[in-house]
């Protein structure tokens, strides 16, 4: 439950500031032994890159994970009522727009597109990921909008009180 919750929470800000320490570390250490710079392959990476592909692979799952407690909320209520739709449309403009991006700048030589859509693969199953998530939530606002309105015609709404205080003389 909750506790589990919060140790997570806490967790994830201890590794938060980890990161934020450790990886400006590593730049000044990257800077400052630019003289001593080894050669390496494109095919290897360094702590720094290992570090950026962690992050992002973290944040895809979060990203992607984001979508599914809503998704359940509006199935179990079969509602979407509180749900802004607004949000979800902009969000998904802009993961398309974003995912759209990162496609249209892969490079023209085949050689580095491989390495390229390697590189770039947390953030585009992210984006994209998650833009296929909220075409199901607009698919529930659809559906469950119909099902409001079926249900709705069905109750008649009460305007007269069942119990009128009588005040006695």
């Amino acid at each position: 439950g909750s506790k589990n919750l919060k140790n997570f929470c806490i967790t994830w800000i201890m590794v938060c500031i980890a990161l934020c320490v450790i990886l400006p570390y590593q730049l000044l250490l990257r800077n400052q032994d630019q003289s001593t710079v080894i050669e390496r392959s494109n095919n290897s990476l360094d702590m720094i890159e290992m570090s950026g592909f962690i992050c992002g692979y973290i944040s895809c799952v979060f990203y992607l994970g984001s979508r599914f407690p809503q998704l359940y909320k509006n199935f179990r209520r079969r509602s979407t009522e509180g749900t802004s739709y607004l949000l979800f449309a902009l969000a998904m403009m802009g993961n398309c727009t974003y995912g759209l991006s990162l496609v249209l700048k892969m490079p023209a030589t085949k050689s580095f597109r491989a390495l390229y859509f390697l590189h770039h693969l947390p953030w585009l199953i992210g984006s994209l990921g998650v833009l296929f998530l909220d075409i199901f939530v607009t698919v529930q606002f659809i559906l469950y909008r119909q099902h409001k309105e079926r249900q709705s015609g069905l109750v008649a709404l009460e305007v007269e009180p069942l119990l009128v205080n009588e005040e006695t003389a």
